[in-house]
């Protein structure tokens, strides 16, 4: 049986290497009462002067629609999650990211490109941010070994409640297309919200 997180680590680990980051990352756990331990890597800074911290367990297992009468507990999808943000690692933040990376164990979610993952608590110590919005991220999908499908890795960007509030009215690429156009740096961690009309 293939080591679904060793490949992941290694895939990771050879993305950021590419990109530059070539020191070893440093590395956070965190168990929650219930659940496997999710650790969180953090890689960078890179080029840009972003830290990118993803997550490493969440693809233990694969994920299912609780609201399906039928699941596939071996084929299903898998993720993981990496959030980048520049300047110094926001206290709390490693916490919020595994909360994220266990909701589909602990609360059934799907994690996939456009999802809204609330958690209706600052995202770190003095954030304005209580949610994340999903999407693909510039890192490759990791291959596992036949029939299994491979390992999506999602970004997730921090937003405020007044976002989200927007994402479940018009949309994600809505709000998107308004960071664009207000010019809002999603990885400056002191970034005003976006004010779409």
């Amino acid at each position: 049986m293939i080591d679904v997180l060793a490949a992941v680590r290694a895939h990771v680990r050879e993305h950021f290497r590419r990109v530059g980051v070539t020191a070893e990352p440093d590395e956070a756990s965190v168990t929650f009462l219930g659940t496997d331990r999710i650790d969180i890597l953090r890689f960078g800074p890179d080029q840009q002067g972003a830290v990118h911290y993803v997550s490493l367990g969440c693809s233990r297992h694969p994920m299912f629609d609780p609201s399906e009468m039928v699941t596939d507990a071996l084929h299903g999808p898998r993720a993981e999650v990496t959030v980048a943000l520049r300047g110094p690692s926001p206290k709390g933040l490693a916490r919020s990211l595994a909360v994220l990376a266990a909701a589909p164990a602990v609360e059934g979610l799907m994690l996939e490109p456009d999802a809204l993952i609330d958690l209706e608590s600052p995202l770190w110590e003095g954030a304005p941010f209580t949610a994340f919005l999903l999407d693909r991220s510039d890192i490759d999908d990791v291959p596992l070994v036949d029939p299994l499908p491979p390992v999506t890795v999602l970004s997730a960007t921090p937003i405020t409640a007044t976002e989200a509030a927007w994402v479940r009215l018009k949309g994600a690429d809505a709000m998107r297309e308004a960071w664009g156009q207000d010019g809002v740096d999603v990885l400056d961690p002191h970034r005003r919200a976006a004010n779409p009309t």
